[in-house]
């Protein structure tokens, strides 16, 4: 499971995340982005000593000062099955490609007189002769 289509299915569930530094922060999920920089809104803070509090509204953290996330079980059991049934529905779609029945890369056959990967004449890597 890839960590950025689970924190995209996670938008408005309420996550965990504690800092590299020891802060907690926890709060439901507004945005993220491929730099796993995410936005927390009705977020409680606390200090990395566990002995200061804050409620804020909103907040932005970047994604390198991220330790780890924590997300609700019900989220990722639900990711799980969604990514196993796109699974079975590439793999049952997948033999119809243009490379014949015997499947391949979906380029065209070259029949004959076609060239494999040889340019003009009279260019570089002729051969021998």
């Amino acid at each position: 499971m890839l960590p950025l289509s689970l924190l995209t299915a996670a938008q408005n569930k309420p996550m965990l995340v504690e800092l590299k530094n020891g802060e907690t922060f926890n709060g439901h999920l507004v945005n993220c982005d491929n730099f796993m920089n995410i936005t927390l809104r009705e977020v409680y803070q606390t200090s990395a000593d566990g002995d200061r509090f804050w409620k804020l509204k909103e907040c932005y953290i970047r994604g390198s000062t991220i330790k780890y996330l924590r997300v609700p079980d019900t989220l990722l059991d639900a990711v799980k099955e969604e990514q196993t049934r796109a699974r079975e529905v590439g793999r049952s779609t997948r033999g119809a490609g243009a490379g014949g029945p015997r499947g391949g890369r979906g380029v065209p056959t070259r029949g004959r007189g076609g060239t494999r990967g040889a340019g003009p004449r009279g260019t570089r890597g002729r051969g021998r002769g």
